[in-house]
Order: C-alpha cells, then sequence, then structure tokens
C-alpha cells in the first residue's frame, strides 16, 4: 500500500489536481483534500484503495473511463457543469482558458500550457505577506497619483495569445489599465510577485519565470518563506537576479528604487 507522501509525490509527478482525482476515484473532493494533506488520520481502506490504483496506472487517461456511464443532457447541471463535462476527454496539455472558466468556483487552479495545476490553501504568513506588500505598493502609488493599478491575488491573468494560459498571481501592477478587464488582466503585467509554497516551488521557480519573462513581465519577485530569501529579477533590464534575505527593504526596480518593500513590517503580526 502506498503511504500518503508517496500517494502525494506521484501525483505530482502526473501532474492531477485534486479535482481529477476526486473525479477518477469517486472519492468526495472535500474527503480526499482532507486525505492527501494528512488532515484525516486514518482514511478508510476503500478510499486509498481508490487512490493507489488510480496513481498506479500507468495507462490510466483522466477523463475516460471504459466502465462510464453515458452522459446525458440534464436541463438541471449548470453552464459552468456541463463545460467542465465537455472538458474531460482532454489530456494535460491540451485545456484552454474555456475548460478554465468551467472548473467550479470553490476550487482553485492555475493553467499554464495547457496542464491544470492545484493552488494550496495559503498560510497565514503568506496572507501577512502578501497584503503588507500589496498595502505599501498600493500606498506608494496613491501618495504620488500614479496612473499603475496594483492588484492581489485572486485575479485572473491570461498571459498568452494561445489560450492556454491562466494565472493567479499573489501581487500584481499593471501601468497600461486598458489591460484591465471584468474578467481580469489581458497580458503580462508590469510587476508580479510569488509567494512560494511547498507545492508551488517547481512551478514559481521555473513555469512561471519563464511564462512571465516571455509575457513581458518587467519585474518579477520570487518571495520564498520557506527559505527566508527573496529572488528578483529585472527582465526589462536584463541583469543578474538580485537575492535578498526576507528582512529589510527591497527596491522595486519599474519604480527606479523609489519605492522600498519593508519585509520587517509583516513580521510584526507573527
Amino acid at each position: 500500500m502506498m503511504t500518503i507522501e508517496e500517494m502525494r509525490k506521484r501525483k505530482r509527478q502526473l501532474e492531477y489536481t485534486n479535482a481529477q482525482l476526486s473525479d477518477m476515484t469517486d472519492i468526495p473532493l472535500g474527503t480526499l483534500n482532507k486525505i492527501l494533506c494528512g488532515a484525516t488520520k486514518h482514511p478508510r481502506p476503500e478510499n486509498m484503495a481508490a487512490l493507489e490504483r488510480v496513481l498506479r496506472d500507468t495507462n490510466y487517461t483522466y477523463g475516460y473511463r471504459p466502465s462510464d456511464p453515458v452522459m446525458v443532457a440534464d436541463s438541471s447541471v449548470t453552464y459552468r457543469e456541463r463545460k467542465a463535462d465537455e472538458s474531460r476527454g482532454k489530456k494535460p496539455g491540451e485545456f484552454t482558458v474555456d475548460d478554465y472558466y468551467a472548473i467550479p468556483d470553490d476550487q482553485r487552479v492555475e493553467l499554464i500550457d495547457g496542464v491544470f495545476y492545484d493552488m494550496a490553501a495559503p498560510t497565514v504568513e503568506h496572507q501577512l505577506l502578501i497584503g503588507s506588500i500589496y498595502a505599501q505598493i498600493l500606498a506608494f502609488i496613491q501618495e504620488r497619483k500614479g496612473r499603475c493599478v496594483p492588484l492581489v491575488s485572486p485575479v485572473d491573468v491570461k498571459l498568452d495569445a494561445d489560450n492556454k494560459t491562466m494565472v493567479q498571481p499573489d501581487v500584481i501592477v499593471v501601468c497600461d489599465r486598458e489591460r484591465i478587464t471584468k474578467k481580469g488582466v489581458l497580458g503580462g503585467p508590469d510587476f508580479v510577485l510569488e509567494v512560494v509554497s511547498q507545492s508551488s516551488i517547481m512551478k514559481d521557480y521555473i513555469k512561471k519565470a519563464a511564462k512571465y519573462e516571455a509575457a513581458g513581465v518587467r519585474e518579477y519577485w520570487i518571495v520564498d518563506p520557506l527559505s527566508r530569501r527573496i529572488l528578483t529579477y529585472d527582465f526589462a533590464e536584463g541583469s543578474e537576479p538580485g537575492i535578498y534575505p526576507l528582512s529589510g527593504k527591497v527596491a522595486v526596480a519599474i519604480f527606479n528604487g523609489e519605492l522600498q518593500i519593508d519585509f520587517d513590517e509583516y513580521q510584526e503580526f507573527l
């Protein structure tokens, strides 16, 4: 029998979301979330067996099981649920923004190059960090009556023109207000900041860094509470990344260093 840690590792390898695993195993999403995060100390044996069967089966294709019944139209099913059903025949890499909008509102995911990625519930430190950073940026812009607009997660950012990427950065700054729509932001923001979690390390450091640079993001920060450091990329200047401790002040390049984010502020609440 696989351990919970082995299941989590295998899930990451297969790039399945919890919602997909719930669908494949018929385990309610709430129950499955508690199993995989370790909140359920003694999961039911039948649930563990179902998870192991799916995670070990390399021939399993998400969205189709030979035993699946034929789906019939049901007028009580919402548009979002119908769209979610229609997307289930796709494989990772084939999903689009339309599939993203079909995901239920209570399930937070990101879409990168046609692949869905779960977004773990933020920790208290995570929330304090992004709240403090956003407040400092907002105060700086308002004081100078600037045109740039700071936004804090959750806000949809459609990076690419190929319709296969929709992300939700923790904090962004958009200086071209025409890019801001009712549904979110179109194209790369001027400034993007991500706070790393244990489950988002590879995504934030590698996948997103490449996507943001390609989308024209001018500056990208990775704030990592795990290693207690901040990594900054000034893509506009093409300079070497900066590395700073998770304390003191760090200058924002898009504002010519006039704005310095104070990382000691949020720690007053810890």
